[in-house]
């Protein structure tokens, strides 16, 4: 089984009292969070900078200390599996305009409980939630 390894984040977005998580459609068939494969000499949080840059054109978000979230599946392309592990850090964005990479089809700004609904894998709906109490722990949201 060959192994891959991609870093990303949940990103989210306060305007007011309302909050906003990011989601990229990828291939027309899920959505899903920024995510991509580290580059030499890189670290962490730089590769999700860059990724973040590459397929969001966000260049003004900034991480929430404390978040570090890994998922870990199997997946199976041209008849080969690949264990696939994604380590998600949490970003707080600033502004909702997004310059979408050639990569994805689509993206959305929707509030938690749309977020959920929309996310088709289990293990993003974890990490959804995971993130969002976190913020509401951390007093950055407030409890609903």
């Amino acid at each position: 089984m060959l192994q891959e390894k991609s870093f990303g984040a949940v990103v989210f977005l306060k305007q007011g009292a309302q909050t906003r998580y990011l989601l990229l459609n990828y291939t027309g068939r899920y959505w899903g969070f920024v995510k991509g494969g580290m580059e030499q000499q890189e670290s962490e949080k730089e590769t999700v900078i860059r990724e973040l840059k590459e397929e969001t054109g966000i260049t003004d978000a900034h991480f929430i200390d404390g978040f570090r979230e890994v998922i870990d599946y199997s997946y199976c392309r041209k008849g080969i599996t690949f264990h696939k592990v994604v380590i998600l850090y949490l970003m707080e964005a600033q502004s909702e305009l997004i310059k979408l990479s050639c990569e994805h089809k689509g993206y959305v700004w929707l509030g938690y409980e749309d977020a959920i609904n929309k996310l088709l894998f289990e293990n993003g709906k974890d990490v959804l939630e995971e993130a969002h109490t976190f913020l509401i722990n951390k007093g950055i949201l407030k409890k609903q």
